[in-house]
């Protein structure tokens, strides 16, 4: 699990940040305070920090340039109200990797955290087959290959769900014109291409198996 070092003084804010950042699995420690990331860093490592920078005792730039003096490298992220191109530099110079400016949506936060820091956790992997199910990029052998917009759904679907029957019904949902053939095309298709097994299993559905 994720553990991550929240700094935000705004106690509302920080508050439903936790919670929503939780709800997606992380482990989410808070500092309304500069110098509590300090007392925190100390007794634990994180794997990403989220900072404010206008919080009370050490703003959010002193805050990151001071650990990053330590040799501390943990992979930082800026949320703030301040816009300006000067203070935008700043964060990147001191070693932040993102900057999320306020008001933001917190998906939005969720969505940069798994495509900079997740990447390699969320992929998965069939055989020769490797499937980036956020960015929806599947690769053979390193290769990317193109999949249509139908046929892209269905393989979401299956890698997702690796080792579980996934019903016919619900594959047919992506169909323009659903059909049981026509769901067996797109699956013929899809296997042909990337050489993938996909199972039928009969009165159920169809799983691609863990190798």
């Amino acid at each position: 699990m994720m553990k991550i070092l929240l700094l935000e003084d705004d106690k509302i804010l920080c508050d439903s940040l936790r919670e929503f950042l939780e709800l997606e699995d992380y482990c989410v420690d808070v500092a309304y305070r500069g110098s509590d990331v300090f007392d925190l860093t100390f007794k634990k490592k994180y794997d990403l920090y989220i900072l404010d920078v206008n919080v009370p005792d050490v703003d959010g730039f002193d805050v990151l340039s001071s650990l990053r003096e330590a040799g501390d490298e943990t992979p930082a992220i800026y949320i703030t109200a301040l816009t300006d191109i000067n203070s935008i530099s700043k964060g990147f110079e001191i070693g932040a990797e993102d900057y999320v400016k306020k008001p933001f949506d917190p998906e939005e936060l969720v969505i940069r955290i798994k495509s900079k820091y997740q990447q390699e956790d969320t992929l998965l992997y069939h055989g020769d087959i490797c499937y980036d199910p956020i960015n929806r990029v599947v690769q053979k052998n390193k290769q990317t290959i193109g999949l249509g917009e139908v046929q892209q759904n269905i393989l979401h679907t299956l890698m997702v769900q690796q080792n579980k029957i996934v019903d016919s019904y619900t594959l047919m949902d992506f169909l323009e014109q659903p059909s049981a053939n026509a769901l067996r095309v797109n699956l013929t298709k899809l296997k042909n291409k990337l050489g993938i097994d996909i199972k039928n299993i009969r009165g159920q559905g169809y799983m691609i198996e863990n190798l």
